[in-house]
């Protein structure tokens, strides 16, 4: 996949446990690993304000392109 999720590093950047982070956002833990892993198909923009708050980072921060070779359409 083409994006890549990177809150494992934000995360270990701010010695934050998943268990935190996922509290503070108001995810459950097993959301918190759909999204670390890539297996999440969206995120809303108010999840992201809310990781993005409180991580203290954009979304930049967060979210790469990363071109697999595929071509476009």
């Amino acid at each position: 996949m083409p994006i890549v999720v990177r809150i494992d590093v934000e995360l270990a950047k701010r010695k934050m446990s998943v268990g935190e982070f996922a509290e503070r956002v108001g995810l459950t833990p097993a959301n918190v690993a759909v999204l670390k892993n890539g297996r999440a198909k969206a995120v809303r923009f108010s999840t992201l304000e809310a990781i993005c708050r409180v991580l203290d980072c954009q979304p930049g921060d967060l979210l790469e392109y990363v071109d697999d070779g595929e071509p476009t359409s």
